[in-house]
């Protein structure tokens, strides 16, 4: 397999949690959306300053990415300077899925930091690309690869404050009742966003810069004002997007270190390597 098919379909996947979440629009003609329920805006707006506050939390979520990739996530993350964390993910499916056990990896460790993310492919990998366990990925070098959009605001996005923030955008938010969602009773929240109800020009700009074509987003919160549970889907050019993460142990301790340098790769060094040496 040719390098460069390599990098590309790795950095796809590892990628595509990223990629699905916070980023998309509904074209949904504006009088065919019902108004937004009066009473649910200030919830809301408590719960993205609560859900802001708690700086971390536990994540676990499910990814399906039409026919292309399927994965599912268990980690903990933090927001309180930038996006950090730890997550361990692993591939359930798809034609990206299929390339990465073809490599021999079927679940990696990902390593969240300030300015870029590490991934831990795991011996088979490690002795494909020069004995190195972990691929290191700058976001602002993988703009290139997102098609121009910022990979470094998508995956901030993934955090849970930036769920209530867009439902808070949407034209139509609903107040569904109350429901029990691990265990916890929830009050229901949906919506349905457009790229132009959106108020905040970073997060528009995100939503512009995203190849989608509609989005919808659904969120439980607890009656501590946090986020439990969300469900946001999207159509895209490729097919649907949908994703499923619940939070939990709001508060918990993140601690994130950089990989040995020794042990890692860098994928401008290997795309550079691809380029000259295409076997």
């Amino acid at each position: 397999m040719k390098r460069t098919t390599v990098w590309v379909t790795t950095a796809a996947a590892l990628t595509g949690l990223a990629a699905c979440t916070s980023s998309g629009f509904s074209d949904e003609p504006e009088d065919k959306r019902p108004a937004s329920a009066p009473t649910a805006l200030p919830a809301l707006r408590t719960a993205e300053r609560s859900t802001e506050r708690a700086e971390t939390a536990r994540v676990r979520s499910t990814t399906v990415m039409g026919t292309q990739l399927s994965l599912t996530a268990d980690g903990v993350l933090a927001w309180r300077d930038g996006l950090s964390g730890n997550l361990t993910i692993d591939y359930t499916g798809g034609t990206a899925a299929e390339t990465m056990r073809g490599l021999g990896v079927t679940s990696m460790e990902a390593r969240y930091l300030s300015d870029a993310y590490y991934a831990r492919m795991g011996d088979t990998f490690a002795a494909k690309m020069g004995g190195k366990h972990w691929l290191r990925y700058a976001y602002d070098d993988l703009k290139t690869l997102g098609g121009g959009a910022d990979l470094a605001d998508q995956m901030r996005s993934t955090t849970p404050n930036q769920s209530v923030r867009l439902l808070l955008d949407s034209g139509d938010v609903r107040e569904l009742g109350r429901e029990t969602v691990d265990g916890q009773a929830a009050t229901h929240y949906s919506g349905t966003v457009r790229v132009e109800d959106v108020t905040d020009t970073e997060l528009r700009r995100r939503l512009q810069d995203a190849d989608v074509t509609a989005e919808t987003v659904d969120i439980w919160i607890n009656e501590k004002n946090l986020l439990v549970k969300k469900v946001e889907k999207t159509s895209t050019t490729n097919g649907r997007v949908t994703q499923t993460a619940h939070y939990s142990d709001y508060g918990v301790k993140v601690a994130v270190q950089k990989p040995p340098a020794a042990d890692t790769e860098d994928f401008k060094s290997l795309l550079s390597q691809s380029s000259t040496n295409p076997t």
